[in-house]
């Protein structure tokens, strides 16, 4: 937003981060992730509140705090999801939101490094590479053949279902964030301003209008004063979480937290939804994987060396290379579930630590893409430094209790196909005890966790329940737009970086439209 807006240089555009710049080299390395994951120099490292459905556990839930938000921390893999997710949104009522209207903003983002196809942009500013090959995931590919899975060279093209490599946002074995690839060209614009340190405590009103932003510096408290508009980029949880600190959101939530109410708003902070991701852990018959690089010291200074001579191995790209989309119904048109396949598995993985298992293991994980569950993000008291109250309410609706359960089923026939004999040593979990659904769904109790992709906090509609219009305004309120996951009506069909900056591509658009 901050360089589409500024752009022409007619517009004057303050933009407002609460971390720091994206200066860690632990950011550009793209198998720096695990060491972003648990900074809290650069990450907010929320937690849930705990999870009913998942053992009553409190939920790890990195978000990045720093230049470039979770782009600068995330697993870089480029992923739009399905035609029919953005249709779905047209019609349900927000013009302009099918796929055919955004296909367009996401080849402006992009520069695809195949080329320009119809699907595909090859002069935008967000690099999408492809990744090398690797022995341990060409033995996956094999066995997604053995259970009868397509192979499929673009999950962004025609159709989003089989398995291969994903491609990711990296330039040249370097993570090719928001902040790199939108941010550092536009830095010496003169109408272009840039404040880190900066923790916005609260949108300014006056008589219906957003009129500004009050903020938090290391250097006292102040405020700024927007001419034409005021939009919200803080995320899933933030957004929300600064309306309601504002005054926007339900009365009762708004009143219990001791907030006095501007405007009575249910949907700031409702419809919450994420992606459940539960893995199956496999130990691993040969020394292939992440874990072998990490638990030998000559391994590691041979990767470094590599980098640092040529940017290239296993230090170029986050460990995930390859996975897939399949649906776990006879019946269904489209895919219900993701494959992700992590070369690596963790002993730890946790607010606190982030630890892979002292032996040889790779994880595939089940990712539930379209959840019914629904959660809420909510203000825990007026201190704009008390993290909002998360709650998922994951595994609540029964049939995502089938769903991950059918496809964990799926990623064990996977792991035991003929095609990884030669790797698959042992399942470690969920393991043989597991043998009816009732086994598998415990598992997924017990090991489930979200795959880093909330959204849907400031869902866009025209209902009473929707906070912001097609055009992304906050409904009653002049001066003031949300542009980000927040207001997807339903969570998108995969990860979600891509469909963020699509959704920025846009509303840039529509901002400079309407100006």
């Amino acid at each position: 937003m901050a360089a589409r807006l500024s752009e022409s240089g007619r517009h004057s555009v303050l933009l407002l981060e609460a971390g720091p710049t994206d200066r860690s080299p632990w950011i550009h390395i793209p198998l720096g992730t695990s060491k972003v994951l648990n900074d809290p120099r650069i990450n907010w490292r929320y937690e849930s509140e705990p999870e009913p459905g998942l053992d009553n556990r409190r939920i790890f839930l990195p978000r990045g705090k720093v230049l470039g938000g979770t782009s600068s921390i995330n697993g870089m893999v480029y992923i739009r999801g399905q035609r029919e997710d953005y249709d779905s949104w047209a019609s349900a009522g927000n013009d302009g939101w099918g796929f055919g209207d955004v296909l367009p903003y996401f080849r402006k983002a992009e520069r695809q490094s195949r080329g320009e196809d119809q699907w595909h942009g090859a002069l935008g500013p967000l690099d999408v590479s492809d990744q090398p090959p690797n022995e341990l995931c060409d033995a996956i590919l094999a066995a997604s053949d053995e259970i009868g899975e397509p192979r499929n060279p673009d999950f962004n093209g025609p159709t989003q279902r089989g398995f291969g490599y994903f491609q990711t946002t990296t330039r040249n074995g370097r993570r090719c964030s928001a902040a790199v690839a939108y941010l550092r060209p536009a830095r010496r614009r003169a109408n272009l301003n840039i404040v880190t340190g900066a923790l916005a405590t609260r949108v300014l009103l006056h008589e219906g209008r957003a009129t500004g932003v009050a903020f938090n510096t290391p250097g006292g408290k102040r405020s700024a004063t927007a001419r034409a508009e005021v939009i919200l980029c803080g995320g899933t949880f933030n957004s929300p979480h600064l309306l309601q600190l504002s005054g926007i959101g339900p009365a009762a939530w708004l009143q219990a937290a001791g907030v006095p109410v501007v405007i009575d708003m249910p949907g700031v902070g409702a419809n919450l939804q994420e992606h459940l991701a539960v893995p199956v852990l496999v130990r691993c018959r040969k020394p292939v994987t992440l874990n072998d690089d990490y638990n030998s010291l000559f391994r590691r200074l041979r990767l470094g060396a590599r980098y640092a001579l040529s940017r290239s191995g296993p230090l170029a790209g986050s460990g995930i290379y390859v996975g897939g989309f399949l649906a776990t119904e006879p019946s269904a048109t489209r895919p219900d579930i993701e494959c992700v396949v992590l070369n690596w598995s963790a002993a730890e993985s946790s607010r606190d630590a982030f630890r892979p298992h002292d032996f040889s293991a790779f994880t595939v994980e089940t990712v539930l893409l379209r959840p019914e569950s629904r959660g809420t993000v909510r203000l825990a008291g007026p201190d704009p430094a008390t993290p909002p109250a998360i709650r998922f309410n994951l595994l609540e609706s029964p049939a995502d209790q089938a769903a991950i359960v059918r496809g964990v089923a799926a990623m064990r026939r996977l792991v035991h196909a003929g095609a990884l004999a030669d790797y698959t040593a042992e399942e470690l979990t969920p393991g043989p005890s597991a043998t009816t659904d009732a086994d598998l769904l415990a598992h997924c109790r017990a090991r489930g966790a979200t795959a880093y992709h909330p959204a849907g906090t400031c869902r866009m509609g025209s209902d009473s329940a929707a906070v912001v219009d097609a055009r992304l305004r906050v409904h009653g309120v002049r001066g003031l737009r949300v542009v980000d996951a927040a207001i997807m009506p339903t969570i998108v069909s995969g990860n979600t970086n891509a469909p963020t900056i699509m959704i920025a591509e846009k509303a840039a658009d529509m901002v400079l439209a309407d100006a």
